[in-house]
């Protein structure tokens, strides 16, 4: 895929990333420093072996040799016991390991020769034998084995315009309404297709060729279907009308579609295929709503019978569902549940309905596996904890314990609140200095989270970590329009953003000021995407806060349609601006009356960002340096929406330190 790029001028990348002058607070070294947050080992992925005794993960840290983010493969024994890293190659990340079916090897994805590329390697289970496997130009983006592990089925783009003799990169040309997107780039021609790889010859065979994407391709067991994501419903860039099919495993194999419903069957960016019963009778997946609804109605467990054709859904909930897999004996579903500020796995008999909660309390879990003999692993969190494996059996049991130096620092204490605001029970979570008085006030910052349809949660925050470290109470509300509280309650934004989310956030400060909690002459706020875009709206309808920060928002969505990636979700929500001027210009608020705006605030963007592009944070800069509102504008080069080069995370967060402690120490 073509990934066109600005050019930004040395001279001004030395203005923006000259962090000498940036003066920090230095706290108590047994806090969290500034520096620890590249000592964190971020565990993801796990998965189980077939017969549950063994877990693969991936651990990412922050290599800042190379200024890189770099994964590994490791293994642990379900039952307990040391870690082994499988991987170990400079400079380059393993990640999202998958055992084969008979056990014998790991799939995982690397990097291939060619920058930036993601392809398939495998290796045993011993970490030998290590050798990449798929060569697709573009590289690979899901992958699933063959019940015989032989082959894999992948899904990768194909399609678009070749480079000349002379390495020229071709024009782009466009012509289909989705053109763009975060990562990928400029849609031009290709679509994701589905391949199967031979393991042993290599042999790479196309078997899907049509102008519309497949997505997570997933096996069944016996071997006869392979199950996918897909839309064949009108224009398919205008909907949100995925649905799941099956396809034989040849090229253009016989299809069926297997999901009905006039809506979004299996959101692909979610990342949670359909899932086979153990006998390959059924299937499971997630259905939202209607394409109108986008992101605001919760998934919810759909099972699919592939014989008869029928489906019905299962243990309807106003709530989440994420990820759900089969027990071996197709008796139950296993999933995870998101609730008021924490997700937990659960178990639902799929004949009763009867929804069991396995784990509980105040965490967050992100990812788990199960087993054949339904061992389970959790990739979990909470307010102290950074992500680590668990074992779900008669209670969570810790399998990994990749950062244990934090025992040595001395951790900020997390609590929730609830208020009231417009009579709705408004939840949040605050945060305490680690030597917190309560005879003190101290000075605020509200982080406002991204989505919009999200929560903030149960789960280990660095920065929220370095910002009680210098002395500050940090705030994190879930105002109307988050997750984790049902449809109604995410939906109150719904073509009305940044109204009664930003009184939300206001009678928040509110409650904790009349609580003698915060200082209500030194508030901050801020965030990154919809969280930037939050903060826009409330510094242009509320001045009490000394600074703010956002980060990838936009103010005028007059000028972010067509030039972002979200025309689709525009369009579905909002209408278009043409037909729906007035409804454009309200949630156009924090640029159209940026004379409203008194706080100095930070813009930040990522320059290859495509999700919400630096236009958003240009145009507020642009407003208020003309208003001659103090602020100042961070660009982050050959970076998209989110930030991964570690001494630009660090630039990030010192730049969010200065500015909070000029306006408000």
């Amino acid at each position: 895929m073509n990934k066109p790029m600005r050019i930004i001028p040395k001279i001004l990348l030395l203005m923006l990333f000259n962090t000498a002058s940036i003066p920090i607070t230095i706290a108590n070294e047994e806090y969290f420093q500034l520096e620890d947050m590249h000592k964190i080992q971020d565990v993801s992925a796990p998965s189980l072996s077939p017969d549950g005794k063994n877990v693969a993960y991936s651990i990412s840290i922050d290599d800042l040799k190379t200024d890189k983010k770099v994964s590994d493969i490791w293994i642990i024994p379900y039952q307990g016991g040391n870690p082994k890293n499988l991987t170990k190659s400079k400079n380059k990340s393993e990640w999202s390991p998958q055992f084969s079916p008979d056990g014998k090897w790991i799939a995982y994805f690397g990097e291939g020769k060619d920058e930036g590329e993601t392809q398939i390697f495998i290796m045993k289970t011993n970490g030998r034998s290590k050798r990449q496997i798929s060569f697709i130009k573009g590289g690979v983006i899901d992958f699933d084995w063959a019940p015989d592990s032989k082959r894999i089925v992948l899904s990768a783009f194909n399609g678009g315009a070749e480079p000349s003799e002379a390495g020229t990169a071709p024009p782009i040309v466009i012509d289909r309404f989705q053109f763009k997107e975060d990562w990928v780039g400029y849609l031009a021609g290709a679509r994701r297709q589905l391949h199967i790889l031979d393991i042993k010859s290599g042999q790479n065979i196309q078997i899907t060729n049509d102008d519309r994407d497949h997505w997570m391709p997933s096996w069944s067991p016996d071997g006869k279907w392979i199950a996918y994501i897909s839309k064949d419903s009108g224009d398919v860039d205008r909907n949100l009308d995925t649905d799941v099919f099956i396809m034989l495993p040849e090229k253009d194999g016989e299809s069926r579609r297997i999901s009905n419903f006039k809506g979004t069957d299996v959101d692909p960016y979610w990342m949670s295929p359909p899932e086979w019963s153990p006998d390959s009778k059924k299937l499971v997946w997630l259905t939202s709503g209607m394409s109108k609804w986008i992101y605001y109605a919760p998934w919810q467990l759909t099972v699919g019978d592939i014989e008869s054709g029928e489906t019905r859904s299962l243990a309807w909930i106003d709530l989440c569902f994420y990820l759900p897999k089969w027990s071996g004996d197709g008796k139950y579903i296993y999933s995870l549940i998101e609730k008021d500020r924490s997700t937990l796995v659960a178990r639902i008999n799929v004949e009763t309905e009867e929804i069991s909660y396995l784990t509980e309390g105040n965490k967050f879990a992100l990812g788990f596996d199960v087993s054949g003999n339904d061992h389970i692993v959790v990739q979990q969190s909470d307010d102290n904890t950074p992500y680590e494996l668990f074992a779900v059996d008669n209670q969570d049991r810790a399998l990994t314990n990749h950062n244990i130096w934090l025992e040595t620092k001395k951790l900020a204490n997390t609590e929730k609140f609830e208020f009231d605001s417009d009579g709705h029970d408004i939840g949040g979570l605050i945060v305490y200095p680690p030597d917190y008085d309560k005879n003190r006030r101290y000075p605020a910052i509200f982080r406002l989270h991204g989505g919009p349809v999200y929560q903030f949660s149960h789960e280990f925050m660095y920065d929220w970590q370095i910002y009680a470290a210098q002395g500050y109470i940090v705030v994190g509300i879930n105002p109307r329009g988050s997750s984790g509280k049902g449809f109604d309650f995410a939906k109150a934004i719904y073509a009305d953003w940044g109204n009664v989310d930003s009184r939300d956030i206001l009678a928040g400060a509110d409650y904790l000021t009349n609580k003698n909690i915060i200082d209500p002459e030194r508030l901050a706020l801020g965030g990154w995407s919809y969280g930037g875009i939050l903060t826009d709206y409330v510094i242009a309808t509320d001045s009490r806060f000394k600074a703010a920060i956002s980060g990838a928002g936009a103010g005028n969505m007059l000028g972010m349609y067509g030039h972002d990636q979200y025309s689709r979700e525009y369009e579905l929500e909002l209408g278009t601006p043409w037909k729906n001027r007035e409804v454009y210009e309200k949630v156009s608020f924090p640029f159209l009356h940026a004379d409203r705006i008194k706080t100095p605030t930070l813009y930040q963007c990522s320059e290859k960002d495509f999700n919400v592009p630096c236009l958003g944070a240009e145009q507020m800069y642009q407003a208020l340096r003309s208003l001659d509102i103090e602020s100042k504008l961070i660009i982050y080069p050959d970076q998209h929406h989110g930030i991964v080069v570690p001494s630009y995370l660090e630039d990030r967060m010192k730049r969010n330190l200065d500015w909070y402690n000029r306006y408000t120490q």
